[in-house]
């Protein structure tokens, strides 16, 4: 069994946004040469996550206002510490901070309309993904 290690690094210009990851991906499990396995794809921040879902901006919008009434910005315990992100950190959770992805005859094994996100909840900052694709 082979492995890949590659990273991608944000820094959002705002600070919540979803951002479409899909064809970097793809790239890195190119670059792999792996034929037969899975791709990791996980957010290395605690604001921050991976989504799989469609690429509609109406479905954009519905999530983040789901997220915003699952865990809405308001005065969270964490913010007795000095930080302002408790709803970040609830979201993260809410949304995963990770997908395992199937690579198929070197390629991503998608469904029609799946497209890969990276999902910034506190944002305007440097923040790395970690890709791991890994087979034969």
């Amino acid at each position: 069994m082979k492995s890949y290690t590659e990273y991608l690094w944000f820094n959002t210009s705002k600070k919540r946004e979803l951002v479409q990851i899909t064809d970097k991906i793809e790239e890195i499990v190119k670059k792999s040469g792996i034929k037969e396995g899975f791709c990791l794809v996980s957010a290395m921040h605690i604001t921050a996550g991976i989504i799989v879902n469609d690429n509609e901006s109406g479905l954009h919008q519905d999530i983040w206002e789901w997220l915003e009434k699952l865990a809405p910005a308001g005065n969270y315990r964490h913010h007795w510490t000095g930080e302002t992100n408790g709803d970040a950190h609830l979201k993260r959770i809410l949304t995963h901070h990770q997908v395992l992805l199937p690579v198929t005859d070197g390629k991503l094994d998608l469904g029609p309309w799946e497209e890969i996100f990276y999902a910034e909840y506190d944002g305007q900052r440097r923040k790395r993904v970690v890709v791991k694709v890994i087979g034969e």
